[in-house]
């Protein structure tokens, strides 16, 4: 087997070196604008066709523990070790509570259609177990919503059933009255089940509620975004299934990251940038984020020859879909000089979103949402992020540092940080439409964790941008100590402060 996956990555492998991608990196990309320049999409776009083939031969997945992940690993590594990098791979291994049985919930008709997991519903913490089907009415829900949260008077009074069919999953919208009492009004009324839906203003349009039913319910009970919401109310009588269980299992996991590293620049002044190779289960993860997989690796294969003044290192996560975990545990197992000698942290997660917007992580939080700024030089990094897409004649937009990619474990331990982000599961506004194009209304990714974030799940104008983006970025870095501002900046390093803080030997 392993002669087999060594033979397959070898295949996978030879026509980028044949091309030169790997093995014949230009020595004279020692400048920025030559780095960016030697970076192109259509390179990038080949090593997402390359993942997207890996994820097809496996079982249309790259998660952690399988065949695909393991040979997503070996293809980057690889590459870089054609290239001429010193790189190694990190082993790790983690355990996890899953579903023994996958939580299901579909419209059976008209329109058949599988609501995912996590996106379009979750189940309930204190919902029925089992197999369950039934039509779905609405229960005096409000679309569109009232202009402020708590507008909806859904399911809070028994007169709301009036005309309510027994037997039928009663579907009901989030609003005034507490949870627990929406679900005992419907089981009052004879509903076999229960479907609460998020109210629909700005900030309360996603799956992302476990309601709160007093205590276990002996009907099936289940939260949904506004949006599952408003079109199963827009099909009047639509059949419903539902099939949910709480056994779980816990299964262990071996899997690893890869680091590569230039073997000449400053080691105390590193450079580290990164993304998570991993995908999840249910898909081969070829935006999410082969994308950001591919750009970093085509920016290191075109700088491999160069002579940069800062070391520069790039890594490429495991575990990241089950929480961070690889990049948290190559944190937590540097020392604290290893610490010390990262100068900061660039992350790229989903940069090529087909309805995408060009965010940037907020370092500084100019926009005074979510988490407060990042440690010192992330302001830096946000800024440079700007000025590179202005320069574009783009927009850009910050996002939170909300910790929901491999960023986090770096912040935490004040290494300053910032990255690309094109969008996940919220929706596109009619504002960021006037900007950049796209649909309003449907999603950053309409195929976010699912089976159809395939190849055919980028948008090569944002993959392009994002590339040369990372290219500045990693150039500017690498190239110019100076640009450097923080704890790092020259002549006041942690070193230097060092020596500045030890007594004297004159007198």
């Amino acid at each position: 087997m392993k002669l087999r996956a060594a033979l397959v990555t070898a295949v996978l492998i030879a026509p980028l070196a044949i091309t030169g991608t790997a093995a014949h990196a230009d020595p004279n990309n020692n400048s920025v604008r030559k780095l960016v320049k030697a970076v192109n999409g259509k390179n990038v776009k080949r090593h997402l066709k390359v993942l997207d083939l890996i994820a097809k031969a496996n079982g249309n997945t790259r998660v952690d523990g399988t065949r695909g992940y393991e040979l997503s690993r070996d293809y980057v590594a690889g590459l870089l070790r054609l290239a001429g990098y010193k790189v190694s791979t990190q082993k790790f291994t983690f355990e996890n509570l899953e579903f023994k049985t996958k939580p299901v919930f579909e419209r059976k008709s008209p329109s058949p259609q599988v609501f995912a997991l996590g996106l379009d519903w979750t189940p309930s913490g204190h919902t029925a177990e089992g197999t369950f089907s039934g039509k779905v009415q609405a229960v005096d829900v409000m679309i569109p919503p009232g202009p402020a949260p708590n507008s909806s008077t859904s399911g809070c009074e028994a007169a709301d059933f009036a005309g309510f069919t027994p037997g039928n999953f009663a579907l009901i919208q989030r609003g005034t009255c507490g949870f627990s009492v929406k679900v005992a009004n419907a089981k009052a009324a004879g509903a076999s089940g229960v479907v609460l839906f998020n109210e629909g203003q700005e900030g309360r349009t996603e799956a992302d509620v476990n309601p709160d039913l007093g205590g276990p319910s002996d009907l099936p009970v289940l939260f949904a975004s506004y949006w599952t919401g408003r079109d199963l109310a827009a099909t009047p009588g639509a059949e419903v299934g539902f099939t949910f269980s709480w056994e779980t299992v816990t299964k262990s996991y071996t899997t690893y990251n890869v680091l590569a590293e230039t073997r000449h620049g400053r080691d105390d002044n590193v450079v580290m940038v990164g993304g998570h190779l991993d995908s999840v289960e249910d898909g081969p993860g070829i935006n999410d984020n082969g994308s950001g997989v591919g750009a970093i690796l085509e920016v290191a294969l075109q700088m491999a020859k160069s002579r940069p003044e800062n070391k520069v290192r790039f890594a490429f996560w495991g575990g990241e879909e089950f929480g961070l975990l690889g990049a948290e545990h190559y944190v937590a197992n540097l020392t604290e000089q290893e610490r010390a000698d990262i100068a900061l942290y660039l992350n790229f997660d989903m940069i090529a979103s087909p309805n995408y917007v060009y965010h940037v992580y907020d370092g500084d939080n100019s926009d005074g949402v979510g988490a407060g700024p990042g440690p010192e030089g992330s302001a830096q990094i946000e800024k440079y992020f700007e000025e590179f897409y202005a320069s574009r004649g783009l927009a850009s937009k910050g996002t939170d540092f909300d910790g929901r990619s491999d960023y986090g474990p770096f912040i935490a331990v004040g290494i300053p940080a910032g990255g690309l982000f094109t969008g996940a599961e919220k929706r596109k506004t009619p504002e960021e439409v006037a900007k950049w194009g796209g649909t309003a209304g449907e999603r950053y990714d309409r195929c976010y964790h699912q089976a159809c974030d395939d190849i055919r799940n980028i948008n090569d104008t944002a993959l392009d941008v994002n590339a040369d983006a990372i290219a500045t970025l990693v150039g500017t870095y690498a190239f110019d100590p100076s640009k450097i501002n923080g704890p790092h900046s020259p002549g006041v390093g942690v070193r230097a402060k060092l020596v500045d803080e030890a007594p004297s030997s004159q007198s």
